[in-house]
């Protein structure tokens, strides 16, 4: 089953979520994380499976960021913190697939993503 972390309203989340149905008969979990936003534990959790440091999971031209975040020193742990409570920093959409997650962010990111995976069913 894949996950998708998106903003309804997001038209860069629609085209991501459009091209995974068309790239996939999988099942999808959609999770809008405005509403539904992940735990402390969960954005580790996802951090971890991106193989980034938190704080590349950031929004940077967001508002939010911009007014309170921007320049100052922060521990990976704080942006966890930051981004639960703030989840309209979390970059969007984030795909996940097994143990293995991407940013949807440009689409073509998710184009490579289900042919490495097609590629890898078809060995």
């Amino acid at each position: 089953m894949l996950k998708v972390y998106f903003k309804p309203n997001c038209s860069t989340c629609r085209t991501a979520l459009q091209l995974i149905k068309d790239a996939t008969t999988e099942k999808i979990e959609t999770i809008e994380y405005l509403v539904e936003t992940p735990s402390v534990e969960e954005l580790n959790e996802i951090v971890l499976m991106l193989g980034v440091q938190p704080e590349d999971i950031v929004r940077k031209k967001e508002p939010l960021f911009k007014e309170k975040y921007e320049g100052k020193k922060i521990s990976g742990k704080q942006w966890l913190k930051i981004l639960n409570k703030n989840p309209i920093l979390i970059e969007r959409p984030i795909i996940i697939s097994g143990n293995k997650a991407i940013i949807g962010r440009p689409v073509e990111k998710i184009i490579k993503f289900f042919e490495k995976k097609t590629i890898k069913k078809s060995v």
